[in-house]
């Protein structure tokens, strides 16, 4: 029998672009702190739209930080997604141009609808000017698949690569599938998701959503578990992580700041928020199977908080169904209602706030939000200080899945 350790799959960086900061840090600084940045669209083309307020990532120059030839390319949920990685692998100490083992890195990353923007761009000089006017990226610049494309070549990682395709929760499935290949043999992958649906094509396409709120008051457009909840509001943006074997992060000395630690995953239809209570109880129930976790150990519950009543309650339910009488007191937050849904982007913020949130021993509040009708222990209007060892993060899609992530505090609490 063999008495070789198996591998962990540990959290070593962190990148963030977000509406309320654009490096992880700066995130934190804002999720802690409760501040609420949605605000009226200020997108071009997007002003006379029924949908008002919106998460906007404002202050971020792409030059500044990708190269010409990649640019010219990719659309701006590319963009976001490049430039988290760079973040990431910064902060994990990883190198990104001539990796010593570059078959040894890999690229995964989630996405809901892709390039909006671009394919606007290029559809309009195709009606507008003729065939000759569309430029060749066009092909590839829409596509959902791009982000991992680009991650992978500009910074020459060979290893597994691939893209998960499961509404929102992609951003929580994206993760599990990451570590499960670095516990299957691969170093290290860098792994995220980042979305850009403030264009005039994606804004109207999203308009089929009922869940989506059109109230124009920025503090009252999302307000998730209150008696006024009303639908979610976008936002753009989203996070990266690099997930790597713990074996391979200790031995060049980097910092495990967290444990991808287990996740589960169901499907129960599109709208059909009451039945989400079974299937993402369900899911929970699966993820802390696979960590060997006890529902009384969980110490935090990053919700997935949609803003719709249904769903809201649906959520609170499967929280109590899968946790037992532990729901009662664990405390529950929702930091997205300060800056929106980044669609999958959402989840990977959410576990990078969850990682940031166990090292610092603090849990966010949750703003806009001071009144609630369920039964939660929501973290409302100040951060809470808290012994925070084991966080579960919560996802669902619009299109019916359910997904829940637990995550373990790593070695370095002192960041």
């Amino acid at each position: 029998m063999s008495t070789e350790r198996p591998r962990r799959a540990v959290v070593t960086g962190i990148g963030v672009i977000a509406p309320n900061g654009l490096r992880a840090d700066a995130y934190w600084k804002s999720v802690r702190e409760g501040l609420g940045v949605l605000d009226r669209i200020t997108r071009e083309g997007c002003q006379d739209l029924p949908l008002k307020v919106a998460g906007e990532v404002r202050g971020f120059d792409a030059s500044a930080l990708i190269e010409e030839r990649f640019l010219v390319q990719t659309d701006r949920f590319s963009h976001y997604a490049m430039a988290a990685a760079q973040l990431a692998l910064d902060d994990a100490g990883v190198a990104r141009e001539n990796p010593d083992e570059p078959f040894e890195i890999g690229v995964v990353t989630a996405a809901g609808s892709g390039g909006g923007e671009f394919g606007q761009r290029e559809l309009q000089k195709l009606w507008g000017q003729g065939s000759k006017f569309v430029g060749p990226y066009q092909s590839i610049a829409w596509f959902y698949a791009a982000s991992t494309g680009q991650i992978s070549i500009r910074s020459g990682f060979k290893g597994p690569c691939g893209v998960v395709a499961s509404d929102e929760a992609g951003g929580l499935d994206g993760i599990a599938h990451a570590a499960r290949a670095v516990r299957r043999g691969t170093g290290a992958v860098i792994v995220g998701a980042a979305e850009a649906p403030l264009a005039p094509y994606s804004m109207v396409c999203q308009l089929g959503y009922p869940e989506l709120s059109t109230v124009e008051d920025p503090d009252r457009a999302y307000r998730p578990f209150t008696a006024g909840a009303c639908g979610f509001v976008p936002a753009e943006g989203g996070a990266m992580l690099v997930v790597e074997d713990e074996s391979r992060a200790r031995h060049r000395g980097a910092a495990v700041r967290a444990v991808v630690a287990g996740h589960g995953a169901t499907f129960t239809g599109a709208s059909r928020w009451e039945e989400s209570r079974e299937g993402l109880a369900r899911a929970i129930r699966v993820a802390l199977d696979e960590a060997e976790c006890a529902p009384e150990e969980i110490d935090v519950v990053f919700a997935d908080a949609l803003g719709v009543p249904e769903a809201d309650r649906a959520e609170a339910l499967a929280i109590a169904d899968a946790l037992g009488a532990h729901a009662a007191r664990v405390p529950v937050t929702a930091p997205k209602t300060g800056i929106g849904r980044a669609y999958c982007g959402a989840p990977v913020l959410d576990t990078a706030a969850a990682v940031l949130a166990m090292e610092h021993g603090v849990v966010p509040p949750t703003p806009n939000v001071f009144d609630i009708c369920h039964d939660l222990d929501l973290v409302m209007s100040r951060a809470r200080p808290a012994e925070l060892r084991t966080a579960l993060v919560l996802s669902r899609g619009l299109m019916g899945s359910n997904a829940a992530l637990v995550v373990r505090r790593g070695d370095d609490t002192t960041r």
